[in-house]
């Protein structure tokens, strides 16, 4: 069978890839032909772990293909997958521009039967708003199917993700398309692999869903944390005990600056619109989306008051991306409070793994270092705010040889207390007691 994955992007990039290693014949389709040209040669534009190689796998097996060429990535594919962008609108909408273009465009040249499938997180509607446009621009009426797939991958383990999946969500309006995705997916019925086939606007619902529920299970967790702090609790240990209780579960129930990224806080706005839309007022998603970006607040007020100000004082960040694995800036909470630091005067020497020349370009001022040791030099505290697995096992006693002053600021509860105050540290982080003595405050 021949798909077309139309974008080139994070999602449609991994999907392509992916089902090339499920052993279809896949065309990945982009207008940006710098883009194309870098992705025939295998390099991929961003970074996560085992894309590349798969990518590469796929194209020495010329099962996976790139192209401009609109025409031909529809003329040649029975499934053709949308996964282009969908940005947020000022009011908090998903902008849907990008997805009616490419459907007038899949109109325009459809000459066949097609099952043409969103895979974009779009609100519910949007499949039925592309079968709409799709006939409203066909040359001469062409059976065809539209469905809904929505994606459910996670940034830095997106291959793994799509290989072994909790579960395939396929909206569908026919028995035909139904029968026509699953058989897609049919290498994942070895490993029994649910499968959830309803109809086009549960599909959609159910994307939104999942994503705003993690992101409220984050918020709930940062509220308790803040909560913790005044009442002398360990956040780590209320979410450890919450998490053994099987109706609750252990993910996502990590205290820190709060979530980022290209999904949860775009999902939560676009959610809390599509209640608007709909006459109903989706009180906690907003509310979970207040919460998040109150907790970055909080997060620049801790280290102003872990070191008694920030103005004039140079401050080692390790960590950019908004997450480990990933070198995605997008709505990251590391770059958004060196961004507030930086306007307060102090200066920032950052490192991260994979998303420091991206920062660098986004946030000048900002001052690159090599690997963490360099950024601690001469710093007058250092603060966790990615935690990427090289950050969580430092040597403390260089850190404390390099660091001007012995402040441990961690934004991502990765150390415990105690080790690190034995150190010599005054360590501070987040929902737990700060422990060790403050040198900024013992004058």
């Amino acid at each position: 069978m021949h798909i077309s994955v139309l974008g080139t992007g994070y999602v449609g990039l991994v999907t392509g890839a992916c089902f090339a290693e499920f052993g279809l014949n896949v065309t990945c389709m982009d207008v940006d032909a710098s883009r194309v040209q870098q992705l025939e040669r295998g390099d991929v534009p961003f970074y996560e772990p085992g894309l590349a190689a798969l990518v590469a796998k796929g194209l020495h097996a010329g099962r996976l293909t790139f192209t401009t060429d609109l025409n031909q990535a529809v003329d040649t594919a029975l499934v053709i997958f949308i996964a282009v962008g969908t940005p947020s609108n000022l009011d908090g909408s998903a902008d849907l521009s990008y997805v009616d273009e490419v459907a007038r465009s899949i109109g325009n040249r459809m000459t066949g039967y097609k099952v043409v499938a969103t895979k974009s997180t779009v609100p519910v509607g949007t499949a039925t708003r592309v079968r709409d446009i799709i006939k409203a621009h066909q040359s001469k009426s062409v059976n065809f199917d539209v469905a809904s797939n929505p994606e459910f991958l996670r940034e830095g383990s997106a291959i793994e993700d799509f290989m072994r999946p909790d579960r395939v969500v396929i909206g569908v309006e026919s028995e035909q398309a139904a029968a026509i995705l699953k058989d897609l997916y049919r290498p994942l019925y070895l490993i029994e692999t649910p499968f959830v086939v309803t109809n086009l606007q549960t599909a959609e619902m159910i994307k939104y869903a999942s994503n705003v529920f993690l992101a409220t299970k984050i918020s709930f967790i940062n509220e308790v944390a803040n909560l913790c702090e005044l009442v002398d609790a360990n956040v780590q240990t209320v979410a450890k005990a919450m998490g053994l209780d099987k109706r609750i579960g252990s993910k996502f129930l990590h205290a820190g600056p709060g979530f980022g990224g290209s999904c949860f806080g775009k999902d939560t706005a676009a959610l809390v619109h599509i209640g608007e839309t709909a006459g109903y007022d989706m009180k906690l998603a907003a509310t979970t989306k207040r919460v998040n970006e109150q907790q970055r607040a909080r997060m620049v007020d801790k280290i102003r008051d872990a070191v008694n100000g920030v103005q004039g004082k140079t401050l080692a960040l390790l960590g950019l991306s908004f997450k480990p694995n990933t070198d995605d800036l997008r709505d990251s909470p590391a770059l958004m409070i060196a961004e507030h630091l930086m306007k307060e005067g102090c200066a920032i020497r950052a490192y991260d793994p994979e998303g420091l020349a991206g920062a660098l370009n986004a946030l000048p001022g900002l001052i690159g270092c090599q690997d963490a040791y360099d950024a601690m030099t001469g710093a007058d505290a250092v603060v966790l705010a990615t935690e990427w697995n090289q950050f969580r096992n430092l040597d403390l006693e260089r850190a404390k040889s390099l660091l001007r002053v012995p402040v441990f600021i961690d934004l991502r509860n990765a150390y415990d207390p105690e080790r690190v105050a034995a150190c010599g540290f005054h360590y501070v982080s987040v929902g737990r007691p700060a422990v060790g003595v403050n040198p900024y405050k013992t004058s």
